[in-house]
């Protein structure tokens, strides 16, 4: 079986890339139907497959349809530093469209399945409709402030809170994209991982984790996360959701870049 093949429906995909390029701007009818007019491609991934390392040359960018992907470094001793994690809808590998080279890499952190959409389309799509240019631009900068949380979450909180915070990220991305309850989510990582994304021991995540059940605050067990109090926790971390940048509360993303 190849690694990709067409997609059974493509309505499923183009939904959910027409939905997010839209939390981001307003689309006109001939945008809608260029996006539309794209080819992608599907792909399953096995749990901790990697998409594409360090140092190779894509020539597609994807979106996730299922599952959650993660960004890492991996270090000349085989330690790896995740970076970000994203979930259905999310596009993580935007900027490959414009650099030489991919600079970390991409793997699957349970099984997953992503739409391919080939670069020479999509950097023609930019060229002739900037209006999903300025959707996709603003998507980039999103990501980019979800680093810069995450430098200041890896740096300057203690364990708990540092955890915590963690938690309620995901917990209020994955609410934003309509794949969690009120106050749960899936969650497929193991301890060890969530070490790997924030900079902790094995044995640090535990305890932290250990103070946040004490405290009544949070569950998560069998790659399911569980916040039993948000208020409190959210306190606990110093969680402000803005850097975020929800797009329902932005009258930017709903600023039409042209009407041809």
């Amino acid at each position: 079986m190849p690694d990709d093949e067409p997609p059974l429906n493509t309505d499923r995909i183009f939904d959910m890339l027409i939905a997010k390029v839209e939390e981001h701007g307003t689309l006109v009818p001939r945008d809608l139907a260029a996006l539309r007019a794209l080819e992608p491609r599907t792909r399953q991934l096995a749990a901790g497959e990697d998409l594409v390392r360090q140092g190779e040359k894509p020539t597609v960018s994807v979106m996730m349809l299922s599952g959650m992907l993660a960004r890492h470094h991996t270090l000349p001793g085989g330690d790896r530093q995740y970076l970000s994690f994203h979930i259905a809808g999310d596009m993580p590998d935007l900027q490959s469209l414009f650099l030489n080279m991919m600079d970390h890499s991409v793997c699957a952190m349970g099984p997953a399945e992503i739409a391919m959409f080939p670069h020479r389309q999509l950097q023609a799509l930019l060229v002739d409709r900037p209006g999903v240019g300025f959707a996709l631009w603003r998507m980039t900068l999103v990501d980019a402030a979800i680093f810069r949380q995450a430098i200041t979450n890896n740096s300057a909180r203690p364990p708990a809170a540092r955890l915590g915070h963690f938690f309620c990220e995901q917990l209020q991305r994955a609410r934003e994209a309509k794949l969690a309850s009120t106050d749960s989510c899936a969650l497929p990582l193991t301890q060890e991982e969530l070490g790997q994304a924030l900079g902790l021991s094995l044995v640090s995540v535990n305890r932290a984790l250990q103070k946040l059940r004490r405290d009544g605050l949070v569950e998560f067990r069998n790659s399911r996360l569980e916040v039993r109090d948000w208020t409190r926790l959210a306190a606990v971390a110093g969680f402000d959701d803005a850097y975020l940048h929800c797009a329902k509360q932005s009258h930017i993303s709903r600023t039409p870049f042209n009407r041809r």
